[in-house]
């Protein structure tokens, strides 16, 4: 595709102002990205809707101004490389080449990346450009990297994993360290992040109890191989993590409920555990009296994938695995739906992320249909 090729503007899904579900439109007259010396364009073919987005539109991390494109994770297509061949040094990238990126504004027919923020998953890859941050207020977002994905993975998987992923994997390790023998507690085990941490675990050697709402994502993650499922609608989650543990509770909890669930997790952690707070479906829960982890000697984090990613080594490692591990079938790429490239479709992927009833991975499908 030559520059006289590319369209004046382009579509685009955000809002211009906070609020409801219903600020979600399609953007008018949004123009083509305009490209600096070291950018890389991109066509995108899918991005991933995630938990994130209804906080952006609700207002809870503002924006410093309007319209808002929506999306903070995509893949697709390089039409278009920098025209600055310093911005290319050492970086094995070429038009045409499928990538996926972790970025705001990704509900875009196109996007713009700088090339210096570039990350090759190849392992024989050796140059590596740090992440960036941008603050906004009190909301910090990086532009991680764009991710060249392996010839074996498509972009409709690339899209599905790049941030979940890369979540599951980080706070596996780093934020606790799953090891053989540990059992491990997951609330919203069928989510997007749940079912990627429940199969990184079980591959890592750990007991799971499956924490989840309906029987049919208990039949889900029962597929996946949790070893124990909980319906929270139906059963008592303390006591039957004391039972399975013979009174002695969980190594680790990763909790992405929040609020519901903040308290329960001190009963049921045993002495010197770990309680991940993985996201906050339910709210974010009360402070916290820092005395209460000396009743145990239990260690507490609200971590952030981004905090994990921010040297080349870091992103170059966790990259590498989180992809030999979907090569080794270590975990599955549930995804839930695709939606449509539209206002609507995208009103209808955060009803479903808010209403806490999907199972797997969100995608927007930017090509069609």
């Amino acid at each position: 595709m030559t520059t006289e090729s590319f369209p004046k503007t382009i579509k685009a899904i955000g809002f211009n102002q906070n609020g409801d579900i219903d600020v979600i439109e399609e953007l008018k007259d949004i123009p083509f990205p305009s490209a600096n010396d070291d950018d890389v364009i991109l066509k995108v073919e899918y991005a991933g809707a995630n938990f994130i987005d209804t906080y952006q539109r609700a207002g809870v991390y503002p924006s410093a101004k309007f319209p808002v494109i929506l999306g903070a994770e995509a893949s697709g297509t390089i039409v278009k490389l920098p025209t600055s061949a310093k911005a290319l040094d050492g970086l094995d990238l070429k038009v045409g080449d499928k990538v996926a990126t972790l970025m705001s504004g990704c509900f875009a027919e196109y996007i713009a990346v700088p090339a210096w923020k570039v990350c090759l998953l190849l392992n024989t890859i050796n140059h590596f450009i740090s992440a960036m941050l941008k603050a906004l207020a009190v909301y910090v977002m990086v532009n991680v990297k764009v991710a060249k994905l392996p010839a074996n993975v498509d972009t409709r998987t690339g899209a599905a994993v790049i941030a979940q992923g890369l979540t599951a994997l980080t706070f596996s390790r780093e934020s606790y360290a799953i090891k053989r023998g540990d059992v491990v507690l997951i609330y919203g085990a069928a989510g997007g992040v749940g079912s990627l941490l429940t199969g990184i675990a079980l591959h890592f050697g750990a007991t799971v109890i499956a924490a989840v709402s309906t029987e049919a994502k208990a039949e889900f993650v029962r597929s996946l191989g949790a070893q124990h499922v909980l319906i929270t609608s139906t059963q008592n989650v303390i006591d039957e993590v004391l039972k399975i543990t013979n009174g002695e509770g969980v190594h680790a909890v990763f909790d992405g409920i929040g609020k519901d669930t903040f308290e329960d997790n001190f009963k049921l952690i045993r002495r010197k555990g770990t309680i991940v707070c993985v996201g906050t479906a339910s709210g974010v829960p009360p402070p916290l009296n820092i005395l209460r982890l000396g009743e145990k000697n239990i260690t507490i984090l609200r971590p952030s994938v981004f905090r994990y990613l921010t040297t080349p080594e870091e992103t170059k490692h966790f990259q590498d695995e989180l992809f030999s591990l979907l090569n080794q079938g270590a975990f599955k790429v549930q995804i839930h739906q695709e939606y449509s490239f539209t206002a609507e479709g995208v009103q209808q992927s955060q009803k479903d992320i808010i209403s806490r009833h999907a199972m797997g991975k969100l995608l927007i499908n930017v090509v069609g249909l």
